[in-house]
């Protein structure tokens, strides 16, 4: 099984840029053709939050005609700059969104290894947090099938990383009991989230944790102590490829430009 996670597409209204210089919608497009001339093509794609940068429905509008290029399924989770009503409203269609009554969390269990679908999303904040119900709803699912091998998405990352102002908007409710819950159901064999916009990976409750860069923009690497101001970079696109073979889940980060090459390798 082959998934591809793309995260923090900050889609506009048609023709607006993101931030007054990011042309989100041009660079998910682009990213969007770059997993379609994959081979093999991903089994589904994973979106792990700020599908859109203002949560407006004619963002939505444009997130949606992006993302139904898709031939595969399409699994999509709320970020901070969602907007969670809207969000559910316009993309009802997409698998999960509205399965719950209140929050954008599902499970999906089509495929030899179960996705588990995580709302982070606080109204008006740009930290995130799990509340009890929604912990609660985590706990019993995962619950439900012990047996099955489970990757979890979700947006906020539970775990500090050293970029001062991104761990201050990190999830900052509920990482605490997500850990115990993941640490007691060992069938978790990775979660996966966004928001940071930079690859960033570590051990979470015994299993995987990993961040996906953004399809447009990044955030600039900065480790100084403190919180100095947030910055964005340029720096190339990228994606994650997660590969289940049955017994191991491996995670691939792929660029969406192309770069000279493939050479075949030949001795000097």
């Amino acid at each position: 099984m082959l998934i591809a996670q793309i995260s923090d597409l900050h889609l506009r209204p048609r023709g607006m840029p993101a931030i007054r210089l990011v042309e989100t919608n041009m660079l998910v497009a682009r990213a969007i053709t770059a997993l379609m001339a994959l081979d093999p093509r991903p089994d589904v794609v994973l979106v792990t939050g700020d599908v859109v940068n203002n949560g407006t429905p004619d963002e939505y509008e444009t997130a949606q005609e992006l993302l139904s290029r898709l031939p595969m399924p399409v699994y999509a989770v709320p970020g901070n700059h969602d907007h969670r009503e809207n969000f559910r409203k316009a993309l009802q269609r997409f698998p999960g969104v509205t399965s719950h009554p209140r929050f954008v969390q599902y499970a999906i269990e089509d495929f030899p290894l179960r996705l588990v679908a995580l709302d982070t999303h606080i109204p008006r904040s740009s930290a995130g947090e799990m509340c009890e119900e929604r912990l609660a709803w985590l706990d019993k699912t995962l619950a439900a099938e012990p047996g099955k091998p489970t990757f979890i998405f979700a947006h906020h990352p539970p775990f500090l990383c050293g970029i001062g102002h991104m761990d201050k908007i990190r999830l900052i409710e509920g990482g605490e009991r997500l850990e115990s819950i993941v640490r007691a159901n060992p069938q978790v064999k990775a979660l996966a989230f966004g928001h940071h916009h930079r690859p960033i990976e570590t051990v979470f409750g015994g299993a995987l944790a990993s961040i996906a860069p953004g399809v447009a923009h990044q955030v600039e690497l900065d480790l100084r102590e403190g919180e100095p101001e947030g910055l964005l970079n340029m720096e190339p696109a990228a994606y994650r490829l997660w590969r289940w073979d049955g017994e191991r889940l491996v995670s691939h980060m792929a660029y969406v430009e192309r770069f000279p090459g493939p050479f075949p390798f030949v001795e000097d």
